[in-house]
């Protein structure tokens, strides 16, 4: 009887082990691949730089721009699910293209806790480049940030969420997935250009076209919504081809 138990604990072992390796590769393996931490910055740009400079500079060159700027802002509107990228180098800004969203989660309104699968809203910054992301490549945004920090505390939400990124692939969890081209884009721009020369402007609606709404149950969102449409105003001229 032990042999026989034993012969079945070998079988159903091997055949987990299989399935895992076919079926599951899919999941363990890039997690595997983020924890190990196979590739560099250095390892993206040299295999997709010189494609993804090839696609962005026409961009640059029909605005009127050189490559690689001095700085840019990604504006996200989600209602709409476009990311526009704008050269900030020079006094005003110059628009360089639009991308559309592939996924992202949730409904108009700031992000508050962790799970909620909500897109943040607000203005934020780079952290740093992911070349070993589970979504081909990403950019961690710093949500949340001081603002958000602090309503989060004043309302007693102690865990406002995290790991908010900018990535590839189309699924969201409460990210903005680009698809990979664009991922790969935007990567390698953020690269070129160091990614603290990047601001990430995020609204529910684009502020240029109609006022924001303030949220009755969360009055904080008014201040939130003024300065997203102070920050918005200066992007106003569209002078290149819009994708």
């Amino acid at each position: 009887m032990k042999h026989i138990l034993s012969l079945i604990f070998l079988v159903a072992t091997l055949i987990g082990i299989y399935l895992i390796y076919n079926f599951g590769r899919a999941y363990w393996h890039p997690l595997y691949i983020k924890v190990a931490g196979a590739r560099t910055v250095e390892d993206v740009v040299q295999t997709y730089g010189e494609e993804a400079r090839n696609r962005m500079v026409p961009y640059f060159e029909a605005a009127g721009s050189s490559y690689p700027p001095g700085s840019v802002a990604l504006i996200a509107i989600k209602e709409e699910a476009t990311l526009e990228l704008w050269d900030t180098s020079a006094a005003n800004p110059v628009f360089i293209r639009k991308y559309s969203v592939l996924a992202q989660s949730g409904v108009a309104g700031p992000k508050l806790r962790e799970g909620d699968m909500q897109v943040p809203e607000g203005i934020y910054r780079i952290e740093y480049l992911n070349p070993n992301s589970s979504y081909h490549l990403s950019m961690k945004l710093n949500y949340p940030n001081d603002f958000d920090l602090t309503h989060a505390r004043a309302e007693g939400r102690s865990e406002p969420g995290t790991n908010i990124f900018i990535h590839g692939k189309a699924v969201s969890i409460g990210c903005l997935a680009m698809g990979d081209e664009v991922a790969e884009e935007l990567f390698v721009l953020a690269s070129d250009i160091g990614h603290r020369n990047i601001d990430v402007a995020i609204a529910p609606k684009d502020p240029r076209k109609e006022q924001l709404q303030p949220i009755s149950e969360l009055p904080w969102t008014e201040e939130l919504y003024q300065d997203l449409t102070a920050y918005f105003a200066p992007f106003v001229e569209k002078r290149s081809a819009e994708l």
